[in-house]
């Protein structure tokens, strides 16, 4: 007997087997839900269905799913054809033939409505190749963020969080529009409106909706441009829409089929552009719409608009529920980008050529990361699309200087778009482009020089009416007000964020008419005087480029005078003077040498003192940190700690230029700074990048989620109430040898180190509720540290037969060292401030006889005894006291190795070579004001060598051999 139709072999449903892979793909390789659509370059709608949903997924994203899931894509996509479905043998014809001619008519137009939908492009930009002006909906489409009010939307659009005390719902255009058949869409220009029509369209029409969208299954899209429509007079009809839109077989479309679609509630409408309908003629519109709901209540609609054309509740009394489009936030451009390039490499593009535009996206991320002012353009899918577009027009390289990008922006949302789409004032009102950027540059400079983010409509018009007399052929055309209008409707600059203010869409672009406004009124000495502001550095920075030449020269030069003169801001002004070097494309070769000579002490940084210092100066100094290359060691570590300092996608990219380093130091400060990103971007582009961790501190849940998809570290530090299950669950145990556990409130008992069978240090710092330390005797732990009360100290050491290592900064009683239950062949010992301060004496410290390592943290008496340990090599006095200690030790040849760390007791070193005759190694760390360190009283120790942190001073190096002083920061020449 045959098995089911399309049967795997084993029996399975090939659907079922499939999505069953594909889950046990994801599980294998740890990956969460939102890792996979990342890597997928997928929707998380799209990936859970394709991995849970009953529907069968397209060849597009099964390739995706294989190819970020390691798998071989080829036997997945042969499961994924025998999973379709065969086609429906056809139904009888009706009698007189209509129902199979409708039907067959119906099967045409939803491919049609694929196929003409099915290309994306950006109307209005100038390319060396047009052709490569479009590319697949399909690869490049992203579902970006509405937001909603409970009560509708303001016409600016939204933060997010609560407006005027009512709650905003944020949601992904799939939720948003979750049932919901009649929706108004509002968005900026560029925000993805038209990009959403075409999505739907082609979705309906293919039968691949998500299933939130459940209510449109079935359904037959309509897409209604109205800037088309209107230039034919009265609005269509059903029968006329093929017509009207330009559908070559409108003809052939059965009589009465579009009237009987809506009519049976099969119809969706799609309804693009009220804002492109000229203001007269939008009553007109909206009476349209209200008929055709009237005659067609079943019906589902999607309409959209800019904010500004229409007030608020325009579509309320037609049960339209109000949504806003919102900026793109930086991992949804990043989605986007990878996306982009994906699509341009869909269509016959050669291995060569993908592999080429694969870096050229990975290379755009990185640009737009990096450089804030193209972060904070690129938060529409138009402006987005457009840098990927000049970026691979000029094979990689996006406008010179940057000001290009911005004329070629501007050019498009001000003139081009419109005149390209043959869109003609629909506000009544025609502006060139030169004259809508000189009345833009007035709101742009006002908003500047008051330090205000947004102005009231009235100012705005007073503002824009001082312009006009200079203007005539625009005053005779509106007032004012007609003039703000305008801007708001159509240039895609300016928005309402209340119904009373006005500000800029983008801030990138403020500065950039403002600068250029603040060079044509001359004001120099204004941009000087605020150059410390960070909220003017991006002014700064375009006002050199706008400049000519000698204003450049000038503005630099008075930049470094300030900054000369003004000792709380130097390194601030400093270094935007040099960052502000990439913008001067033409300069003074002395002026370029001031400014150079002012940061070469600065650059790169070489310690952490110095990366904190430079870190101050905030974002400016992301531009100017050198390496990896011709870096030394101290140098990159210094780079990346003052880079993880800033935080934030810009400095991202400078993290990820140093994820390969092998420099433990590097390593070491690229997990200590995973807290200032993005946890799950950093652990993807960074962390899982770097060849292997001894450590990975982990602080978060979102953090130990995120060691799921990263290689497991030899050693965790954890800091938090993490539950163990959640710990086991997100690292390899086998391989776990050190682990550190801090503050975690929730541990009664260490019964989970059982699990770590490789495991031979853990550390437990105020873990205050720990009492049961019984399961320390099943393990092999031989290092031990521990932070909290006596009496966790000594149940804890009763059960550590096989310690090695002890350090304990607990309160310990006075007494003896022999009253500790710890094993007799203890070989490294740590004694903490309070340890020390407690027991007062080193008394019964030649209970160790093979103590090869002693640290103390505090002042203690005894230290005649520990010239009794014929083993100890290394001594550490982390005390101010160091010193006067040394002075009770009786000359202890067998100690080869010291540091002192502490805030005093470096001005008498004479005592350590009475001390420690037989010295080669002294490492001393300065602190406070206590960093002048005298090493003449060593001069006779032939073989010794010294490590000094963080002294200002150093007398007495001459009397050592080339080598034997090093130095951390490592001094620079010129100071």
């Amino acid at each position: 007997m045959e098995g089911p139709v399309g049967a795997s072999e084993d029996g399975t449903e090939p659907l079922a087997d499939l999505k069953g892979r594909l889950r046990n793909l994801r599980a294998r390789r740890r990956l969460s839900m939102i890792t996979l659509s990342r890597r997928a370059g997928l929707g998380r709608t799209t990936v859970s269905q394709a991995l849970n949903g009953t529907g069968v997924p397209s060849d597009a994203t099964v390739a995706a799913l294989a190819a970020a899931l390691g798998a071989d894509p080829e036997e997945l996509l042969r499961l994924r054809d025998r999973a379709v479905p065969p086609p429906a043998p056809p139904e009888a014809p009706a009698a007189d033939g209509s129902r199979g001619a409708e039907e067959q008519f119906e099967a045409w137009y939803r491919g049609y409505v694929a196929h003409r939908y099915g290309q994306l492009s950006v109307i209005g930009l100038d390319l060396a190749r047009p052709e490569r002006n479009c590319w697949p909906l399909d690869a490049a489409y992203l579902s970006l963020e509405f937001a909603t009010l409970t009560h509708g939307l303001p016409p600016g659009g939204l933060a997010g969080g609560r407006v005027d005390g009512a709650a905003v719902s944020v949601e992904r255009a799939e939720q948003a529009l979750a049932g919901r058949p009649r929706a108004l869409v509002r968005g900026l220009a560029g925000s993805g409106k038209t990009t959403l029509v075409q999505w739907l369209a082609v979705a309906t029409a293919r039968r691949e909706l998500p299933l939130e969208l459940a209510h449109l299954t079935d359904r037959l899209p309509f897409v209604l441009p109205l800037r088309t429509l209107v230039r034919r007079g009265e609005l269509p009809a059903p029968h006329e829409y093929l017509a009207a839109t330009g559908c070559p077989r409108e003809g052939a479309q059965p009589p009465g089929w579009a009237d009987r679609v809506l009519l049976d509630g099969r119809g969706l409408l799609l309804v693009d552009g009220l804002d492109e309908v000229p203001r007269a003629q939008r009553a007109r519109t909206r009476q349209w719409l209200h008929d055709l709901l009237a005659a067609y209540p079943r019906a589902a609609y999607v309409v959209t608009t800019r904010p500004s054309a229409v007030p608020e509740g325009w579509l309320a009394d037609g049960g339209f529920a109000e949504l806003t489009v919102r900026p793109m936030g930086a991992r949804d451009v990043a989605v986007f980008l990878t996306r982009w390039h994906d699509a341009a490499a869909a269509d016959g593009a050669s291995p060569q050529e993908r592999a080429h535009l694969a870096a050229l996206g990975e290379s755009l991320k990185d640009t737009v990361r990096s450089q804030r002012e193209l972060s904070r353009l690129t938060t529409t899918p138009l402006l987005c699309a457009l840098v990927c577009a000049l970026h691979r027009d000029r094979r990689g390289h996006l406008p010179h200087g940057r000001m290009e990008l911005y004329d070629a922006a501007l050019s498009m949302l001000l003139h081009r778009r419109d005149r390209e789409r043959d869109i003609d004032a629909p506000e009544g009102l025609c502006l060139t482009e030169h004259q809508s950027v000189q009345i833009l540059q007035r709101l742009a400079y006002w908003l500047i020089r008051n330090g205000q983010d947004e102005l009231d409509q009235d100012t705005a018009v007073d503002l824009i009416d001082d312009a006009l007399p200079a203007m005539p052929h625009v005053g005779r055309q509106t007032d004012a007000r007609g003039v703000l209008a305008h801007l708001l409707a159509r240039s895609g600059l300016l928005r309402r964020p209340t119904a009373d203010t006005v500000d800029f869409v983008h801030r990138t672009f403020q500065d950039y008419l403002g600068a250029k406004a603040a060079i044509e009124a001359r004001d120099l000495p204004l941009l000087v005087r605020n150059a410390h502001d960070d909220r003017w550095e991006d002014v700064l920075r375009m006002a050199v480029a706008h400049a000519r030449p000698a204003e450049r020269a000038g503005l630099l030069s008075r930049l470094v005078a300030r900054g000369d003169r003004v000792a709380k801001h130097r390194v601030r002004l400093h270094l935007l003077a040099t960052a502000c070097l990439e913008y001067a494309t033409e300069l003074d070769p002395a002026v370029r040498e001031k400014v150079r000579r002012r940061t070469e002490g600065l650059l790169p940084p070489r310690s952490r003192a110095e990366a904190w210092a430079l870190a101050e100066a905030g974002p400016v100094i992301l531009d100017l940190l050198p390496g990896p290359e011709g870096l030394e060691d101290d140098e990159a570590e210094a780079v990346v700690l003052t880079a993880g300092r800033i935080g934030g996608d810009a400095a991202l990219t400078v993290m990820k230029r140093f994820r390969t380093s092998a420099v433990d130091g590097v390593r070491s400060a690229l997990q200590e700074s995973w807290q200032s990103f993005d946890i799950t971007d950093y652990a993807e582009e960074v962390l899982s990048h770097v060849p292997g961790f001894r450590l990975l501190t982990i602080r978060s849940v979102e953090q130990l989620a995120a060691l799921r998809t990263l290689a497991s570290p030899q050693g965790i530090y954890l800091q938090g109430d993490f539950l163990w299950r959640d710990i086991a669950e997100a690292v390899v145990p086998q391989e776990i040898r050190s682990l550190y556990v801090v503050k975690n409130s929730e541990l009664r008992d260490v019964e989970f180190l059982r699990s770590f069978p490789a495991l031979v240090h853990v550390s437990l710092t105020h873990c205050s509720n720990l009492t049961n330390f019984s399961a320390l005797a099943h393990t092999g732990i031989t290092g031990f540290y521990l932070s909290g009360e006596r009496t966790q100290c000594l149940e804890a050491l009763r059960h550590l037969p096989k310690v090695g290592y002890l350090g304990l900064n607990v309160d310990l009683e006075p007494g003896d060292l022999r009253t500790l239950p710890t094993p007799a062949d203890l070989r490294d010992l740590m004694l903490g401030r309070p340890a020390c301060t407690g027991l007062g004496t080193l008394d019964g410290i030649d209970r160790w006889a093979n103590l090869s390592t002693l640290n103390l943290c505090g002042a203690v008496e005894g230290m005649r005894l520990v010239a009794s340990l014929h083993h100890l090599n290394r001594l550490m006095l982390q005390t101010s006291s160091g010193l006067e200690m040394l002075a009770q030790l009786p000359p202890a040849p067998q100690i080869r190795s010291l540091m002192l760390n502490g805030a005093e007791g470096v001005d008498d070193l004479a005592r350590v070579r009475t001390a420690l005759p037989s010295l080669t190694t002294l490492e001393i760390h300065c602190w406070d004001k206590y960093r002048q360190v005298d090493l003449t009283p060593l001069r006779d120790m032939p073989d010794l060598t010294v490590t000094l942190h963080d002294a200002d001073e150093v007398v007495g190096a001459e009397h050592f051999p080339p080598g034997a002083i090093t130095r951390y920061p490592r001094p620079r020449a010129n100071l």
